[in-house]
C-alpha cells in the first residue's frame, strides 16, 4: 500500500472521529508496513499509540478493511526505525523503539522544532498571531501572550489565560508555541492539554517510570498546558503537577496555563495549586463584542475570497451575522464557512436573503439559546463590575447584588437548569442560585430602579 493510497483512506476517518481528532491523533500517523496481516505506524510516544489504538483502533481497523488491505490487528512504533520484517516478534519490536523521553539539549540545539523529541499535542498551523483579531475584550491576553513568545527573560510566571469557550485562549496558546519554535529553535517547548498530562502521569506509574516521565516534564524551557481545570479532584495528578511547576519556576523556566475560569474558582483544585497560579499574570478573555465579532468575520471572508475566486458578498451580510449570532466565535465562523461554500456549489452571489436561508437552523439557534456567558456580561457591564467578580467568590453588595440578577436572568431567559446555572456561576450549589432568584422576585417588587433594571436588561438581551 503506497503512502498516497494510506492517505486517502487516513482522510477518510475524519467523519468518523471528527476534524479536531483527525488533526490530532489521526494526521499524525505513518503507515510503515502492510505486512502478514499487521498494519506497522509510525508514532511520536508510547502514550499516541497506546491512545489511538485504545479510542481508534477498530476505526482505522476497518478503513483498512474497506479499501481491500487484510489487516488483523495494527502495531505502533515510536519514531523513524526501519520497520521490522513481518516475522520479527511484537517483543523484539518494542525492544527496538526508541523511549519517549526528551533527547539531551545536545541534541535539540538548532532544530526548528522539538515534536520528534517532546510528547505535546500536535499545533494547528491555523492558530497563528497572524491570523487572531484583536478587540478590547481580548486586547491584554494578547498583549500578554505576545511578550511571553519573544522567549526572553521570564517577567510574569505562569502566564495565566482564561475565558468561555471559543474565546481564544487555545488560539494563543497555539500562537505562542509557534512563535517559540520559529525564532527561537534551540528552546525545548511542550504544548500539551491537562488530560494529557494526566494520561501519561498514569502510564508512567503503570510502567514504572515516573523517573522518566519527570525528566522529561523538568527539561522543558516552555511548559504549556491547556485546559488545566481537568486535573481538578484528580488527586495524585494534582501532585505532580504541583511539583513539576515548582521544578520550572526554581529554573526561571516560562510556564503558560489556560482553563475556563480563574484559578480561584476552580471547584476541587488544592489551594496550594491556585495559588500558585495566582502568582503570575491572570487574564480574562471577555465575551466578544460586535466590533470584534465583525473583525473576525470580515478576516474571514478576505481569506475565502482567495479560496473561492473572488465570489462576492453583498454589503451588509457580515454586519448582520456578528450582530445575530453572539455566542460563540466557533459557531460564527462555521456559519460563514457554510455560507461560502452553499454559495460556491449553487453559483449565486452572498446576498442577505441566502445567508437567512442557508443559515435558518444556526439563526434560530442563536435566538433560542441565549447563553448564560451573555447574561452575565450585560449584567456586569450595566452595574459596571468585572465579568471575573460576576462568578467569583466575593460577598461585597456592590458585586452580590448584580450576580443575584444575572442569576434570576438565566433562569428567566434560558431553559438551563439551577445545577447548570450554578456551574457557569463559578461551580455554585443550585440552592444558591435558587436563593438569588428568590431575593430579586422580592427585591423587584418592592424597589422600582431594580425592577426597572431588570426590565432595561430583558430588552438588551431579547433585542
Amino acid at each position: 500500500m503506497t503512502n498516497e493510497t494510506w492517505g486517502q483512506i487516513r482522510e477518510g476517518l475524519i467523519s468518523r472521529v471528527g476534524r479536531n481528532n483527525y488533526t490530532t491523533w489521526i494526521e499524525p500517523l505513518r503507515l510503515s508496513q502492510l505486512e502478514g496481516g499487521v498494519a506497522l505506524f509510525e508514532v511520536p510516544t508510547p502514550f499516541f499509540g497506546d491512545w489511538v489504538q485504545r479510542n481508534y483502533g477498530d476505526h482505522i481497523r476497518n478503513q483498512l478493511l474497506t479499501s481491500g488491505a487484510l489487516v488483523e490487528r495494527l502495531e505502533f512504533l515510536v519514531g523513524a526505525e526501519a520497520p521490522r520484517p513481518a516475522a520479527t516478534s511484537s517483543s523484539e519490536r518494542a525492544a527496538g523503539a526508541r523511549p519517549a523521553v526528551a533527547a539531551p539539549a545536545s541534541q535539540t540545539r538548532g532544530r526548528a522544532t522539538q515534536d520528534d523529541d517532546l510528547p505535546g499535542a500536535p499545533l494547528d498551523g491555523r492558530f497563528t498571531f497572524e491570523s487572531f483579531v484583536v478587540g478590547k475584550p481580548n486586547e491584554l491576553a494578547h498583549a500578554a501572550a505576545r511578550r511571553v513568545a519573544e522567549g526572553g527573560p521570564v517577567t510574569f510566571n505562569p502566564l495565566f489565560l482564561y475565558g468561555g469557550v471559543g474565546l481564544g485562549k487555545t488560539h494563543l496558546m497555539h500562537a505562542i508555541a509557534h512563535e517559540l519554535r520559529e525564532q527561537k529553535p534551540d528552546l525545548k517547548v511542550l504544548y500539551l492539554s491537562a488530560e494529557q498530562f494526566m494520561y501519561r502521569f498514569i502510564q508512567a506509574l503503570r510502567d514504572k517510570q515516573v523517573m522518566d516521565f519527570k525528566s522529561l516534564f523538568r527539561s522543558v524551557d516552555v511548559l504549556m498546558v491547556d485546559d488545566v481545570q481537568f486535573i481538578a479532584g484528580k488527586d495524585s495528578t494534582q501532585e505532580e503537577f504541583f511539583h513539576t511547576f515548582n521544578a520550572l519556576v526554581d529554573q526561571n523556566k516560562q510556564i503558560i496555563i489556560s482553563a475556563d475560569r480563574a484559578p480561584g474558582e476552580i471547584k476541587d483544585l488544592e489551594d496550594r495549586i491556585k495559588s500558585r497560579l495566582q502568582c503570575g499574570l491572570v487574564v480574562d478573555l471577555h465575551p466578544t463584542d460586535y466590533e470584534l465579532r465583525l473583525g473576525i468575520l470580515q478576516q474571514k471572508a478576505e481569506f475565502y475570497r482567495g479560496q473561492y475566486g473572488g465570489l462576492a458578498i453583498s454589503h451588509g451580510v457580515l454586519e448582520f451575522l456578528a450582530h445575530r449570532i453572539t455566542t460563540n466565535v466557533r459557531v460564527l465562523e462555521g456559519a460563514l464557512t457554510r455560507l461560502y461554500a452553499f454559495a460556491s456549489l449553487v453559483g449565486r452571489e452572498i446576498t442577505l436573503e441566502l445567508a437567512q436561508d442557508c443559515l435558518a437552523d444556526i439563526l434560530r439557534a442563536s435566538d433560542r439559546k441565549l447563553s448564560i456567558e451573555e447574561i452575565q456580561r450585560k449584567v456586569a457591564e450595566h452595574y459596571n463590575i468585572r465579568l471575573s467578580d460576576m462568578i467569583g467568590p466575593k460577598r461585597l453588595r456592590t458585586i452580590a447584588r448584580p450576580r443575584q440578577v444575572a442569576m434570576y436572568l438565566s433562569k428567566q431567559l434560558t431553559s438551563r437548569s439551577l445545577p447548570e446555572i450554578g456551574r457557569r456561576f463559578g461551580g455554585r450549589d443550585h440552592t444558591t442560585i435558587m436563593h438569588g432568584v428568590r431575593k430579586i422576585e422580592e427585591l423587584a417588587a418592592l424597589d422600582s430602579q431594580l425592577a426597572d433594571d431588570i426590565q432595561l436588561l430583558k430588552r438588551l438581551l431579547q433585542g
